[in-house]
């Protein structure tokens, strides 16, 4: 496991590599950036982006979605996946805002889970992107970052990841830290053909080097 001064060497490299990361899901508000994360769910945010491009002209108010019927809304979003599922949820989540909270997004990352479709990760999203609450939310990629770093266990659960970068990470630093760790990962330390040859990490990260000895590459110091 790394130390302090080794998370925030690391912390530090990535805020370098990605200083402008931030929510690539197009949004204009809390409702529209609901509706994004939760579509995004096993989904790429270049494809729910372009579903969304046309969704959010039709749709621009709870109410809007709940006029429409299930099977109308479904295909609207048909080229996204498990859109049945997300459709249902979509009702659900608008009949809630409207009937619970006064037409609003709740601002907590309480309240927002209580909303269908809504889970931990989803609700600290719309939280700190909507509405600046210090969050962290831990996707595939923040997961599988702080893993190969070696900042949590591999055997950590996605809850325990959440809870060890949050003691380990300063507060006012979370937000911007979850951000730059999707990016690290989605564009550097990717799940598939890391940049391992080319990581400023790479001395402080075991599986980089068992990456490198794999792909028959030398480390040099």
């Amino acid at each position: 496991m790394l130390n302090k001064k080794q998370i925030r060497y690391c912390l530090d490299i990535m805020k370098e590599m990605f200083p402008e990361a931030e929510c690539e899901l197009n949004h204009k508000n809390p409702f529209e950036l609901v509706i994004a994360v939760l579509l995004s769910a096993q989904c790429t945010d270049v494809l729910v982006n372009k579903v969304t491009q046309e969704l959010f002209k039709k749709y621009q108010t709870p109410e809007d979605y709940l006029a429409v019927s299930l099977e109308e809304l479904e295909s609207d979003i048909r080229s996204i996946g498990l859109y049945r599922s997300k459709a249902k949820n979509i009702k659900k989540l608008c009949r809630s805002i409207l009937e619970e909270f006064n037409g609003e997004v709740p601002q907590t990352v309480k309240e927002l889970e209580t909303l269908a479709g809504v889970g931990r990760k989803t609700a600290n999203v719309v939280a700190s992107v909507a509405f600046g609450v210090p969050a962290i939310a831990v996707d595939t990629h923040v997961e599988r970052v702080s893993k190969r770093l070696a900042i949590c266990r591999w055997k950590d659960s996605v809850n325990e990841v959440e809870e060890t970068l949050k003691r380990k990470i300063p507060e006012d630093e979370w937000s911007d830290t979850h951000h730059r760790m999707i990016f690290f990962g989605r564009y550097h330390c990717k799940a598939r053909s890391p940049e391992c040859p080319n990581c400023p990490l790479l001395d402080l990260c075991r599986e980089g080097k068992k990456q490198m000895k794999k792909r028959g590459l030398t480390i040099v110091d």
